[in-house]
């Protein structure tokens, strides 16, 4: 299925530098030896940015939890921008982490949400509460605030928490887009909807939406987004929260938006994992490998079979993500 009819290119400002520190994901890992250069674990990298003193008084190690987070900074000239990639799964992690590796939320300027499963939007209102500013944009997709849920094994479904009210969000304003949509003075690409092209990234087959008073199958996740950077040099960096689009059909539109082939780096939730979606690891994996990214680094929905699939495959690429990690490109 193909619902969206988008074919103009964006124009996305190149960008000098870009950062990306992983605030919420599934897993931590503060022991093992990094051998990528553009990668560096949390201890490592706040103790340049703060210093010795800073790490003994303040420094702790930020926690997992089944959710996805990102602070993502890109730097042109003598621009930069901030944005908040979805906001993890409880109420408080994203900023417990954050304060624990001494980031600033203040300096956000826009949060931006892939979709709204309550594991991606939960930390949403404490995260507004910490940057504590007027009309701060939260772009969204009008989707994010239907009733959903998932579909049990014995037809029950469970039903997933709502997502929050433009009442709940103060004085921030939501910002609803179907298309492409750019924010950070043109440095960051929202995707939009994303075409459905692939024909084995089935969506996700389990998911339901209330309609009528009645849940319906709505495996298609229409608000799935991904964020796309052009670095300099080097090529596209493509961030996704979970994929629910098809990591795969989510590259190719990055692709076709931007009018850039070269695909430096894929990162975050590719959802491999579950009994409906583990057989499309094989094809994934094989489309991956034609891509050739430099750095992939897939987390928390991808599931173990499919990150070992990828360590195994791409071994010249695939970094562990762990909360904490800081990606430089």
């Amino acid at each position: 299925m193909n619902k969206t009819k988008f074919s103009q290119t964006i124009t996305l400002r190149e960008v000098d530098d870009a950062e990306i520190i992983s605030l919420v994901d599934n897993s931590v890992d503060f022991l093992s030896t990094i051998e990528k250069k553009e990668v560096q674990q949390v201890r490592e990298w706040v103790r340049e940015q703060k210093g010795e003193e800073w790490m003994r008084e303040h420094f702790r190690l930020p926690m997992a939890e089944h959710g996805f987070s990102m602070f993502i900074s890109v730097f042109s000239h003598e621009e930069s921008s901030h944005i908040l990639f979805d906001t993890g799964g409880s109420s408080d992690g994203a900023v417990t982490n954050a304060q624990r590796m001494g980031l600033n939320l203040n300096e956000v300027e826009c949060v931006v949400l892939s979709h709204g499963h309550y594991d991606h939007c939960g930390g949403l209102l404490a995260a507004l509460k910490v940057i504590n500013k007027a009309k701060l944009p939260i772009i969204v997709h009008d989707d994010m605030f239907k009733t959903r849920g998932v579909a049990n094994p014995n037809g029950s479904i469970r039903e997933y928490p709502k997502f929050p009210t433009e009442d709940q969000v103060m004085s921030a304003a939501y910002v609803k887009t179907k298309r492409p949509y750019l924010v950070g003075h043109d440095m960051l690409l929202i995707t939009g909807e994303i075409p459905r092209e692939t024909d084995f990234e089935k969506g996700f087959p389990q998911h339901r939406v209330l309609n009528g008073g009645k849940w319906q199958p709505d495996p298609y996740v229409w608000d799935d987004r991904a964020i796309i950077i052009n670095v300099r040099n080097k090529g596209l960096v493509v961030v996704s929260g979970c994929a629910h689009a098809g990591i795969i059909n989510t590259i190719r539109y990055a692709q076709r938006i931007t009018g850039v082939t070269d695909i430096y780096a894929v990162m975050g939730g590719f959802h491999l994992a579950g009994k409906e979606c583990e057989s499309r690891i094989g094809q994934t994996v094989e489309q991956l490998k034609l891509l050739d990214p430099k750095l992939l680094a897939p987390s928390h929905c991808t599931g173990w079979r499919g990150i070992h699939t990828m360590a195994e495959a791409l071994p010249h690429a695939f970094i562990w993500n762990s909360v904490g990690n800081i990606y430089r490109f």
